[in-house]
């Protein structure tokens, strides 16, 4: 099965095609503008892209929308988790502005929503979640985003998803979940 992934980012696509080792994926074309994520939801996000995706190249394609919500913040940065630091923020800056904001041991959520589009119309949404605490100091040099500072729950240790190998992050994180959730509806 080929699907086409809705992103150009390389971790994104080196993390989905891990967790879908039995689908082809093909990363947004280059001529293709990224549609502004301007949805109230990561579902909406995820779907907005999707729909772009198929739409523009009448194949199938799947789409996801991420973020952090920290419980010392009321859920944010939420679906704004890539701009949290500011529109051009990167990852170190966003980093480093949870860090400052969300003390050490209180609780943490990473969400993600996986959109399935095909170019006819019919849509899937698949959103799980991975709980953890905020590590004292960031850990880790594997994974990107929020990963240093995420201690998840379903792990044993006190290791951040950044200290994980690729097979234990994939099989307790968020977006593995729901790609997994994705696997099984597509298989079904």
């Amino acid at each position: 099965m080929r699907l086409l992934l809705a992103t150009r980012n390389d971790h994104k696509l080196r993390e989905f095609g891990r967790l879908l080792p039995r689908v082809q994926l093909e990363p947004l074309p280059d001529h293709m503008p990224a549609p502004a994520e301007d949805g109230d939801s990561y579902a909406a996000n995820a779907l907005i892209k999707a729909r772009a995706a198929a739409a523009a190249t009448g194949r199938p394609a799947i789409a996801d929308d991420s973020g952090i919500e920290a419980e010392a913040l009321d859920g944010a940065p939420g679906i704004r988790s890539a701009r949290f630091a500011g529109e051009d923020a990167t990852d170190a800056e966003n980093l480093a502005k949870l860090r400052a904001q969300a003390p050490p041991g209180s609780r943490l959520r990473y969400v993600c929503a996986i959109a399935h589009v095909e170019p006819h119309g019919l849509e899937h949404v698949f959103e799980r979640t991975t709980s953890g605490t905020v590590a004292p100091e960031p850990r880790g040099d594997r994974g990107f985003g929020y990963d240093p500072l995420f201690v998840p729950d379903d792990v044993p240790g006190d290791r951040t998803m950044a200290e994980l190998m690729d097979t234990e992050k994939d099989a307790v994180s968020h977006r593995g979940r729901a790609a997994r959730a994705l696997a099984d509806w597509l298989r079904a």
